[in-house]
């Protein structure tokens, strides 16, 4: 199966996106499956993960009810607030939803870069390996070092990286996320996501603008620990699906076929347990 693992769909009457202003104006539209679904299907790609765009409750039910009218939708990603004295109850609650894969808290706009380590999140964490899910971690790269402590007091939790931690690309900033990478790699628990990379290289961009990154990524996880996403339609303030995909393949060409399946769908199912 070929999976993307991570997009989103939004409806801006809903009125939970924050960060989704008239200044985005490519993006500022509602973007709902119909507008996905041919891309899918020009690409070969059975099914997607549906990620969180708000930080409310509200739109997690909102994607769970796109999920079950829409067959291509695998899985969500959901949000709880894990700051409220019910973290768990909403937990427990989306929890009973089987298309609930995930949780991802908007870690990037957060400004305490250790917000992750609070105490009190222990056990809205520990609810979550209970009910087998995956933490979706939303970071920059100036919180990779609070993350690594993170992954470590939850060794059973299992974490996916989102768009490789969003490394500075434009601004051709390798060196320290390389090595934070890397010891995020070494720990049984961490994935990373293949995904968002364009629209943090800057305009123009080129593929050998972000050659460095993936090949670091693939070094640092291998190819059977790397989770492929378009981060559609957010990737297209700065190119297309087809062109994302385009250089995704072009990305990963030297691979053998079985890990370009791994990392084109197979991780993805094998880490959020999706079902066929």
């Amino acid at each position: 199966m070929r999976l993307d693992a991570h997009q989103h769909f939004w409806a801006l009457a809903r009125g939970d996106y924050g960060w989704l202003t008239p200044g985005l104006a490519p993006i500022y539209r509602d973007f709902l499956p119909d507008d996905l679904s041919p891309i899918l299907s020009k690409w070969n790609i059975d099914g997607t993960l549906l990620v969180q765009a708000a930080p409310t409750v509200a739109e997690t039910r909102f994607m769970l009810d796109l999920a079950h009218q829409t067959p291509f939708i695998k899985g969500v990603v959901g949000w709880i607030d894990f700051e409220a004295a019910d973290a768990v109850d909403q937990l427990n609650q989306l929890a009973q939803d089987p298309y609930l894969l995930g949780i991802r808290p908007m870690i990037q706009d957060i400004p305490d870069v250790d917000w992750m380590l609070n105490p009190q999140f222990a056990p809205v964490l520990e609810a979550i390996i209970h009910h087998d899910l995956v933490f979706d971690a939303l970071t920059l790269p100036q919180h990779l070092t609070a993350l690594h402590q993170l992954a470590q007091r939850h060794p059973d939790m299992r974490i996916v990286i989102d768009h490789g931690a969003k490394p500075l690309i434009a601004q051709e900033q390798i060196t320290e996320w390389a090595t934070d990478m890397t010891a995020l790699a070494a720990l049984d628990n961490i994935r990373c996501k293949l995904s968002g990379l364009v629209t943090e290289a800057g305009t123009p961009w080129a593929r050998k603008d972000l050659e460095p990154y993936v090949q670091h990524l693939l070094q640092a996880f291998g190819p059977r620990r790397l989770i492929w996403g378009s981060d559609w339609p957010v990737c297209t303030l700065a190119a297309s699906y087809d062109t994302w995909m385009d250089t995704s393949e072009a990305l990963l060409a030297d691979l053998s076929a079985e890990d370009r399946a791994a990392i084109f769908g197979l991780n993805a199912m094998t880490t959020y347990n999706i079902r066929t």
